[in-house]
C-alpha cells in the first residue's frame, strides 16, 4: 500500500497534527462529501481534508434492509479488522453496519463499505485515489496506538437551517437524534461516546456523582440513570440551545421545505457529475431527446441501469437514417413495394399479401425503437433465412430474380449472407459490473485486479 504523500504530511504539518495521530470520520449524503478530521497537538479534532464523494446509492434516510439500496445512517466504530486491503473495489472498509442501534430495530444487511471504484449499491464509493489516501491515514492512526476510529454517517450537514428544510422528512426524528450527537462533536470537537437504550442513541454519558455501580445499557432495555459528561456539558448545552432557537426561527419564518427525492436513486458530488454531462438518444417514437447519465437514474433493483430522458426544448426533426434504415412501408390504399432481385424484398412483399386495412394499421402503428445515435440500432432487425444446399427455396423467395440454372446448389448455400454478432461494447458506467479481468491462464482470483482509479478513464465512455 502506498504511503501517505509528501503533499498530505505537509498538511498534517501546518494545522499542528502528528502523522500517527487519532481520526475520525464524517459522511453526508445530501452534499456527498467525506471529511477526515484528526486530533491537533492541542488534543482536540480539527478537519484535515474534505473529499467529493463519487456516488452514493439509496434515498436520505437509514437503511432498514437487506437489499433496499439504502447506504446505512448512525455511528459506527471502525477497527482494523473492518480494513479489506484486498477488496474487488481497490480498498474498502466495514462500516460495521448493523450496530446495536440497527439490530434493536431489526434492521439487517452486509458488507456496507467505503470503498473505491466509484460505484455503489448501498456503499459510500470514493475513486481510487481518495480511498488510498483516507487507508493511510486510518494505518497510521492505527500505528499510531488508536484502537478504532468513528465513522459518522449523516443525511445532510445537520444545521439549525438544514433541519427546519427537512422538518416534513418522515425521518425527522431519527434526524434529531443523529443531531444530538453532531452538536456534542461540533460544540466539543471530541469523538462522542456513543451508548444505546431504549432503540435509541446516547450520547457521552456519565454515571451520576452518587452512582456505585458502572453505567450498564440495555439496547432494547430501559436506560439506566446517567448525566452528561462534565467535561463538555456546558459547551454542549450552551450550542444545542442555540440550535433550537436558530431552527425554530427558521420554521417559523416558513423556510421552504425540501422537495421530495421519490424515484431518485442516491447521489453523486457536482466535481463528479458535471464530467458525466448527458448524450443524445432517441425515445421508443424515434424522437431525439437527451439521455442523462447522472447521479439518481439508477434503478431501484438490479438490472439494467435507467436514465434520466430530458425532452428537448424545441421540437426536432426526424432523423435521416442512413445506414440501416426501415424498409419502406406501404402507405394506406397502396399497393406494396416489392425489391426486384432481393430475397428479403420479396419474404417483405409476402408479408403485406394480406388485406390492405391489416397491412396499414400494422405499418402505421407499429413504433421505430432507436437507442443512441448509433445507425446500427436504427430500425428493427431484418429478418434472416438461412438456407442450405438441400433445404427448398422458400414461398417468398419465388417473386426474386432466378438463379441461373446452372449454378451449383453449394455455391448458394455459401452465397447465403452470414449472421455475424455485434461486437459487444466495452463501455463502462458506474452501474455496469467490472469485465471479466485478463488472467493469463490463471484461475480466477489468483491474483487481485487493481483498477486504475482514474476518475477520468473510469467514465469516459459517457464523453
Amino acid at each position: 500500500m502506498a504511503p501517505l504523500s509528501d503533499r498530505m504530511l505537509s498538511q498534517i504539518k501546518d494545522k499542528n497534527m502528528d502523522k500517527d495521530s487519532p481520526i475520525l470520520v464524517r459522511l453526508f449524503k445530501e452534499e456527498s462529501e467525506l471529511e477526515v478530521w484528526k486530533k491537533n497537538q492541542d488534543g482536540q479534532f480539527a478537519l484535515l481534508k474534505t473529499y467529493p464523494i463519487c456516488r452514493w446509492s439509496g434515498d436520505l434516510g437509514p437503511k432498514k434492509k437487506e437489499g433496499d439500496r439504502q447506504a446505512p445512517e448512525g455511528f459506527y466504530t471502525i477497527n482494523p479488522g473492518q480494513m479489506n486491503p484486498n477488496s474487488s473495489y481497490y480498498l474498502a472498509f466495514n462500516t460495521g453496519f448493523p450496530n446495536t442501534y440497527d439490530r434493536s430495530w431489526g434492521y439487517t444487511g452486509s458488507e456496507l463499505m467505503v470503498h473505491g471504484d466509484c460505484s455503489s449499491r448501498g456503499c459510500y464509493a470514493m475513486t481510487d485515489e481518495q480511498i488510498q489516501e483516507i487507508y493511510a491515514l486510518a494505518r497510521e492512526s492505527f500505528f499510531g496506538g488508536q484502537k478504532a476510529f468513528q465513522l459518522e454517517a449523516f443525511p445532510f450537514r445537520m444545521t439549525a437551517l438544514n433541519m427546519a428544510k427537512h422538518r416534513n422528512n418522515p425521518n425527522f426524528a431519527f434526524w434529531k437524534m443523529l443531531k444530538e450527537g453532531y452538536d456534542h462533536f461540533e460544540a466539543s470537537k471530541q469523538e462522542p461516546k456513543v451508548a444505546v437504550c431504549e432503540k435509541r442513541y446516547v450520547f457521552d454519558p456519565a454515571a451520576p456523582d452518587n452512582a456505585t455501580k458502572p453505567l450498564a445499557f440495555s439496547p432494547t432495555g430501559a436506560c439506566p440513570a446517567y448525566q452528561l459528561d462534565k467535561n463538555i456539558a456546558a459547551a454542549v448545552l450552551d450550542h444545542s440551545r442555540q440550535e433550537q432557537y436558530k431552527m425554530a426561527q427558521y420554521i417559523a419564518e416558513g423556510v421552504a421545505t425540501v422537495p421530495s427525492r421519490a424515484g431518485v436513486d442516491g447521489g453523486m458530488n457536482a466535481v463528479f457529475a458535471s464530467k458525466l454531462g448527458t448524450q443524445e438518444g432517441y425515445d421508443s417514437n424515434g424522437r431525439l431527446v437527451e439521455v442523462a447519465t447522472a447521479p439518481g437514474s439508477l434503478p431501484r433493483s438490479g438490472g439494467v441501469p435507467a436514465t434520466v430522458v430530458v425532452p428537448p426544448a424545441q421540437p426536432q426533426a426526424q432523423p435521416v437514417v442512413m445506414a440501416s434504415a426501415p424498409a419502406p412501408q406501404a402507405k394506406q390504399a397502396e399497393a406494396p413495394v416489392k425489391k426486384s432481385g432481393s430475397m428479403i424484398g420479396g419474404l417483405i412483399g409476402n408479408l403485406f399479401s394480406s388485406s390492405s386495412k391489416t397491412k396499414t394499421a400494422s405499418a402505421e402503428s407499429e413504433p421505430v425503437t432507436l437507442r443512441g445515435s448509433s445507425s446500427d440500432l436504427a430500425a428493427k432487425p431484418k429478418p434472416v433465412v438461412y438456407r442450405t444446399a438441400s433445404a427448398p427455396v422458400p414461398k417468398a423467395a419465388a417473386n426474386a430474380a432466378p438463379e441461373p440454372a446452372e449454378k451449383p446448389a453449394a455455391k448458394q448455400a455459401t452465397a447465403e449472407p452470414q449472421h455475424q454478432p455485434a461486437p459487444a461494447s466495452d463501455a463502462r458506467t458506474a452501474y455496469a459490473a467490472p469485465p471479466a479481468p485478463q488472467t493469463n491462464g490463471m484461475l480466477s482470483g489468483a491474483q487481485p485486479v487493481v483498477p486504475t482509479g482514474n476518475f477520468d478513464s473510469r467514465w469516459s465512455g459517457f464523453r
